[in-house]
């Protein structure tokens, strides 16, 4: 089947809003469903910039920085290790302003502009990224006060997305949850004692997929990490993934508008694909898959085709059955040096163009 679109996962390394949707818009006339603002800027580094704005907080302490896994070097930011304040419970805390709902209604003013003047085509859609609740304490509020201001947190934020909504056209617009955490806390990658069920992961995403209005689409994208350009693991398959997606399919009570899989760059095994005759998804859901190559020299000859037979082989297999799917690259491009981002953009454009999305007239 063709490859019949592309998906960014959020973050581009360019200056501004203004700069990534331009670049994207020139780059890839065709094929972009919802156009992301490139998080740039403050939140330029995922949750760092949530992370940033608890250790102001009169009700929190800190322990000190640390990195939320090996990166093997010191290119990821230290994030501050928090706890509550001796004294204070957790129902007298109170988030601060968390920012998103601000920003996007900055970018999309943007957004609108250049849809009018149509350097943005119609029916592209603007994307909200935010991290899923539990991500941005995970790794940063000690584990007896994480209980505590899990349910407080994630009300904050379902009310900053609820800011933004208000102010955005639901038909214009749409909300990714990045579940980066979750298949961290599943695959057991973050340490002795931190692994978690599907049963105790689901229900949050199903929660965080409900809070969003059913007339915007919602999608997740499912990440290994990026944090110092690495992964906290590399997956074996795509079993974890797959199982994740029909789990949370079955658990949320409105439809999953899509998914982004994580494919190492140079996977080409047919076992890492296998686990997608399990995959459940109906034809409402999209499908995307990373292999849009962060590191194109090093890749072998022929991966990428490699990669699109191997796929379509075990979708054809599946209850999905055969269907168009996209492409992405394994989590967003906000770690990718600046001056590659146009390539990669242009590269996205010419596999869409191998397999079978014409775009006449580009160079």
């Amino acid at each position: 089947m063709p490859i019949s679109g592309v998906h960014f996962n959020g973050s581009v390394n360019l200056p501004d809003a203004d700069t990534v949707m331009r670049e994207i818009s020139s780059r890839i006339p065709h094929g972009v469903r919802r156009m992301t603002d490139g998080e740039t800027g403050e939140r330029n580094y995922w949750i760092q910039f949530q992370v940033e704005k608890f250790a102001q907080m009169p009700e929190l302490e800190s322990l000190g920085r640390d990195r939320a896994y090996d990166t093997g070097g010191a290119e990821a930011p230290a994030m501050p290790k928090l706890r509550l304040v001796a004294g204070v419970s957790p129902d007298a805390v109170r988030w601060p302003n968390l920012g998103y709902a601000d920003a996007y209604g900055t970018s999309f003013e943007l957004f609108a502009g250049l849809q009018a003047d149509g350097t943005i085509p119609a029916d592209v859609r603007f994307q909200m990224q935010y991290p899923t609740p539990i991500a941005p304490l995970a790794g940063t509020i000690t584990p007896e006060d994480l209980p505590g201001l899990a349910a407080s947190y994630e009300a904050a934020l379902f009310a900053d997305l609820d800011r933004a909504l208000a102010v955005i056209p639901h038909d214009r617009c749409a909300v990714q949850w990045d579940v980066a955490v979750e298949i961290g806390l599943l695959e057991g990658g973050f340490g002795p004692g931190t692994r978690a069920s599907l049963d105790e992961i689901v229900p949050g995403l199903a929660r965080s997929a409900d809070h969003v209005p059913e007339d915007v689409p919602v999608g997740m994208h499912l990440c290994y990490g990026d944090y110092g350009h690495r992964h906290f693991m590399q997956p074996e398959s795509l079993a974890l993934q797959v199982q994740l997606v029909d789990a949370v399919l079955a658990a949320a009570r409105r439809p999953v508008d899509w998914f982004s899989f994580t494919v190492p760059q140079n996977q080409r095994e047919q076992g890492y694909f296998a686990p997608l005759r399990e995959l459940r998804a109906g034809p409402e859901t999209e499908l995307y898959f990373a292999l849009v190559p962060y590191h194109p020299d090093e890749q072998p000859a022929g991966t990428t085709d490699e990669q699109v037979g191997l796929i379509d082989a075990r979708l054809a297999e599946s209850q999905s059955g055969a269907r168009d799917w996209g492409i992405c690259t394994e989590c967003g491009m906000g770690r990718v040096a600046s001056e590659e981002v146009p390539r990669l953009l242009d590269l996205h454009r010419q596999i869409l163009e191998a397999h079978g999305v014409a775009n006449p007239g580009l160079p």
